[in-house]
Order: structure tokens, then C-alpha cells, then sequence
């Protein structure tokens, strides 16, 4: 679902005008792309704070209204004032909602308690936390899921091992990544070697 967001045009560019906009509460920011000129535009401060609370919000697709008719757009950069943190700027960039996009979306675990091969002692390797992922804005994901349920020590997640939304798939050099890992011996593995490692210990303790 679309997130729609209001903004006023931007008649007048430059430090000191972005200056008093942010006198004022609010935000400038800028709509690129898509073969057409940039558009500066304001935002209402306290409603885009707002939104910065919802979840992959660079997932998202923006509809933009402005007095000039409306903008599909997607969140590209943020830029925050370095000692308040206050947002300072706001860039997106124009899309076609029939064209697929790029995007790097979160990578999360799920059912680590469970999971055979922590309970046998392995130790997870969640290496990669992001994936790359092509396809329509309105079918990425907010999130990418990794059940750790059936993984045993030994065994890999990789790209390729994802579950995907339907018209989803990897984006460049994600198949091969191997995304978590539970690393450690097989307990079995473990009691063979300190079986035999006893008698070396013996022998040592004789001489």
C-alpha cells in the first residue's frame, strides 16, 4: 500500500531558503528522476517525523501530492542535522510503478530456540543482514525470513535457499551469499575426537 504524503513547491532554491523552511517546522526536500527535471518540494516537519516511525520505510512506495499533480516516488536519503538529529533534507526518486526497482531489504531470523543445530551446541554465523532484491515496488517484501527450525551444525542459508514473493527475485551476487550459518561440531564428531585424543593423553602422562 502506498504511503501518500502532501508537499508545497519549492519556488526558491539555495541555502537561505531551505534555511527558513526549516525555521518553519518543516522539511525541504527533492523529487528526481525518471527523465524529468527535479522538483523541490516541502514537507510538513512534524508529519514526515511521523512516518520515520514506520517499519522499511525505503521499501515503500510514496505518492507524492503537490500542487503540480502527483509523483510515485521511493525514499532515497535522509540527511540529519549532525548534533539534533533533526531531518534536514529529504531526497526520493521518481519511479514507474510497471518497471521493476532495486531495493535492499532486512534479513531476519526466526525460531532460534528451536533450531536442531543450537540445541546441539552450534553456534549461529548470521552474517548477512541485507538482501537485494528486483522486482514491482508493490510486491517487495518489508523483510526477508530465515527459519532456523530444521538448520543442523554444519549447514548454510544462502541466497538461493531464500523464499521469495511471487515476481521477487535476488539482485546481483546475492545467490552464493551465504546468509546465516550455525557453525561447531556434531556431538558425535566431538566425543570420537576426545575418545581419541584419551590415550595420546595417557601415553603423555607415562612419560
Amino acid at each position: 500500500m502506498a504511503i501518500n504524503l502532501k508537499a508545497e513547491i519549492r519556488n526558491v532554491a539555495g541555502k537561505g531558503a531551505a534555511r527558513s523552511i526549516r525555521n518553519n517546522k518543516n522539511i525541504p526536500a527533492v523529487i528526481y528522476g525518471e527523465k524529468k527535471s527535479p522538483v523541490a518540494i516541502e514537507l510538513n516537519g512534524r508529519d514526515f517525523e511521523m512516518l520515520l516511525k514506520t517499519p522499511s520505510l525505503r521499501t515503500k512506495l510514496f505518492q507524492i501530492a503537490t500542487p503540480n499533480g502527483k509523483e510515485d516516488a521511493m525514499l532515497m536519503d535522509i540527511q540529519y542535522h549532525p548534533v539534533s538529529d533533526a531531518v534536514i533534507h529529504v531526497d526520493f526518486k521518481r519511479i514507474d510503478v510497471k518497471k521493476p526497482v532495486n531495493v535492499s531489504v532486512p534479513v531476519e531470523v526466526v525460531n532460534v530456540e528451536s533450531s536442531k543445530g543450537l540445541k546441539l551446541g552450534g553456534v549461529l554465523n548470521f552474517a548477512v543482514r541485507k538482501v537485494a532484491l528486483r522486482g514491482l515496488v508493490n510486491d517487495i517484501p518489508e523483510k526477508i525470513t530465515i527459519d532456523l527450525a530444521n538448520l543442523n551444525i554444519g549447514e548454510s542459508v544462502h541466497g538461493t535457499d531464500l523464499v521469495l514473493p511471487k515476481g521477487v527475485e535476488l539482485g546481483l551476487h546475492q545467490a552464493e551469499l551465504a546468509f546465516a550459518t550455525i557453525g561447531g561440531k556434531m556431538p558425535e564428531e566431538a566425543d570420537a575426537k576426545k575418545a581419541a585424543a584419551a590415550p595420546a593423553a595417557a601415553d603423555a602422562a607415562k612419560k
